[in-house]
């Protein structure tokens, strides 16, 4: 059933195949991708998708040589397997195996790292200049979907690209459009066409001899490219991407095969920056993905089968689905409360907010920035909107929620979904950095919740706070706590002891108090009496509770779900500082380096945050203190 893909061993393989081949080899991609991810999960729709697709490319170009940039890099499983992965493809997203992404330091033929969307055209013209400097002639071909069009750096690198005139291909592959046989027929027909070599020199020499008329021969020239504009633009979206200096060639049918290889061979010699815009169906060859294509997205284990998810462990409610509830109910009773999230409604928890409240739901699209200036302009209008993001994503909006909501002081709340390590997804998508790129800026208050009922309490905190306000929450279920009883705001600023000891203290915030409480019970029965306490803040941190604990205990351990740098510990370590208590701190947390992909379980283990690691650093501070006792 494998025969072609098992005996595929690189790209340059693709070479020898004819046609026939070609498209068996297709169906061999997608039986793999579909038994692989509905064994250990992944991104399924995007990477079926475009089978067809990245079989052209490799097909008439030469990687590693020729650099291929895939945007986010959800849709990179196929060329995962074109070059040379196939025996380890069953480990995808899991710890130690291959990333869910494209990774430099995994393959040759990884010419980037991605894993946020929108980035591709910029990385792609980067590589495009610097050949140009360097000396050479490789190609340069970027990857990019329609979400990832919305935002605005794509554009930018594409107002770039035209001003540069670098030999640069940009394929957009338009998977929400649906191809119309007559339109796409006479399109893609003209795409073909318009793109050959002898149709480019015929129109260049056409433009030449129309120069050197006499008179009027500009006027011809320009008079021909008008009407050259109008009859791509009457059957294709051609002049945004014409008005930026790019040759537009679409809509072509990215799962016709011998269609997509012409054209690819047509325009990769092309002088300058060439668009090639394509149509594809997220989820082709699978039927459930077809019908159901969000579903598919990112999904984890399923019955191929059927299509139907593999039900994981009975729990608690999700963090995310207990937000977007409440958040609901929150809406029902004040009517200035608005939602934002930036191209995933389902994502955050936003759905059924979206469907009751449709006049105060808005999704962005993939424009992080503009969803927090946004809601900057929302507040000045004496709005409570809501910005709904994952953690990681918040990241590429630093500026703007420092100056544009924060100087200003106005009164936008930032709901943090994944905080903390999300497991398969890997570094791009883990959000262990907010806490310190946060807490330094003025006016904003940031908490994060140890279970779902703190959630709640926290966002009815932060709708009531006159100001700018951020909470966190891991991503997962949550404790299975009742969500029934009535809920009142925390006091701004103020944590919460949960279990009182006189010997040890943690000091934790977020999921870290769950594993603080872990520990303590273990260690409880080693004969340590261990105090807990939930700071609930960051910023204002509840000095009055963290001074009390440190001048009452010999070991003070502090415990965050996110990077040591700047985060929680470090703010302890400030303010004993800054009030002169010696108190020697032991801060856990995620050390100096990015973490890879696995489980959260898994994950937590290794990088030393789980209650056994919170014990043993414990058992050795007690360790250490003893001996300096003995001497």
């Amino acid at each position: 059933m494998h025969e072609l893909l098992t005996n595929l061993t690189c790209p340059a393989d693709l070479k020898k195949m004819d046609l026939a081949q070609l498209e068996q080899l297709a169906a061999e991609l997608r039986e793999t991708i579909i038994s692989t991810v509905a064994s250990c999960g992944g991104h399924l729709g995007s990477s079926l998708g475009v089978v067809e697709l990245t079989i052209a490319i490799h097909k008439v170009f030469d990687s590693p040589r020729d650099r291929i940039v895939w945007d986010v890099g959800h849709q990179a499983y196929v060329h995962k397997l074109l070059t040379g992965r196939l025996e380890n493809f069953g480990s995808l997203r899991q710890l130690d195996g291959l990333s869910g992404f494209p990774k430099r330091k995994e393959s040759e033929h990884d010419a980037f790292d991605v894993g946020h969307s929108s980035t591709s055209i910029s990385a792609a013209l980067g590589m495009s200049a610097g050949i140009d400097i360097m000396g050479g002639d490789e190609r340069v071909i970027a990857v990019i979907g329609d979400g990832s069009l919305t935002a605005g750096m794509a554009f930018e690198a594409l107002n770039h690209a035209g001003s540069l005139k670098k030999k640069l291909i940009v394929i957009l592959n338009d998977n929400e459009m649906s191809i119309s046989p007559n339109v796409g027929a006479l399109s893609s027909f003209l795409s073909r066409k318009m793109s050959s070599e002898l149709f480019l020199r015929f129109k260049k020499e056409t433009e030449n001899i129309l120069n050197h008329v006499p008179g009027f021969g500009k006027d011809l020239v320009n008079l021909a490219r008008r009407a050259e504009e109008s009859l791509k633009g009457f059957i294709t979206p051609g002049m945004l991407f014409e008005a930026f200096g790019f040759d537009y060639f679409g809509l072509l049918d990215g799962h016709n095969l011998p269609e997509m290889i012409a054209t690819l061979k047509n325009v990769r010699n092309i002088r300058g920056p060439v668009l090639l815009h394509v149509a594809t169906r997220k989820g082709k060859g699978y039927l459930p993905a077809e019908k159901e294509p969000a579903k598919f997205h990112g999904v984890g284990p399923f019955d191929r089968e059927t299509g139907q998810l593999v039900p994981g462990k009975p729990g608690a409610v999700s963090y995310t689905s207990v937000f977007g509830k409440t958040l609901s109910e929150m809406a029902e009773k004040d009517e200035r409360i608005v939602a934002i999230t930036a191209a995933m409604p389902a994502g955050t928890g936003l759905s059924g907010f979206a469907e009751a409240f449709p006049k105060r739901f808005f999704d962005v699209g993939i424009a992080e920035q503009h969803a927090v200036t946004f809601a900057a302009g929302l507040a000045c209008r004496g709005l409570r909107p809501v910005v709904a993001l994952y953690s990681t994503f918040l990241q590429r909006a630093y500026d703007n929620v420092l100056h544009d909501v924060c100087l200003q002081n106005l009164p936008v709340s930032f709901a943090l979904d994944r905080g903390g390590l999300v497991g398969a997804d890997g570094p791009t998508h883990h959000g262990v950095f907010d806490l310190s790129f946060l807490r330094h800026i003025p006016n904003l208050v940031l908490m994060a919740p140890r279970n779902e009922f703190e959630l709640k309490r926290a966002m009815l905190t932060a709708i009531e706070f006159d100001g700018p306000f951020a909470y966190r929450y891991p991503r997962g279920n949550g404790e299975g706590l009742s969500l029934a009883q009535s809920v009142e705001p925390i006091p701004i600023g103020k944590g919460e002891i949960l279990r009182e000891g006189k010997e040890v203290a943690i000091i934790a915030v977020g999921s870290m108090v769950g594993e603080a409480l872990k520990a303590a019970e273990i260690l409880s029965r080693q004969g340590v009496d261990l105090l807990v306490a939930d700071a609930r803040y960051i910023k204002p941190l509840d000095g009055e509770m963290i001074l009390d604990i440190a001048n009452r205990v010999s070991v003070l351990l502090t415990a965050e779900e996110n990077a040591l740098q700047g985060g929680f510990g470090s703010a302890v370590l400030e303010l004993l500082s800054d009030h002169g208590v010696c108190q020697p701190v032991i801060r856990v947390g995620i050390a100096d380096h990015f973490v890879e992909q696995g489980t959260q379980a898994e994950l937590r283990e290794r990088v030393g945050i789980d209650a056994v690691s919170i014990c043993e650093r414990i058992n050795e501070a007690l360790t250490q203190k003893a001996k300096s006792v003995q001497i």
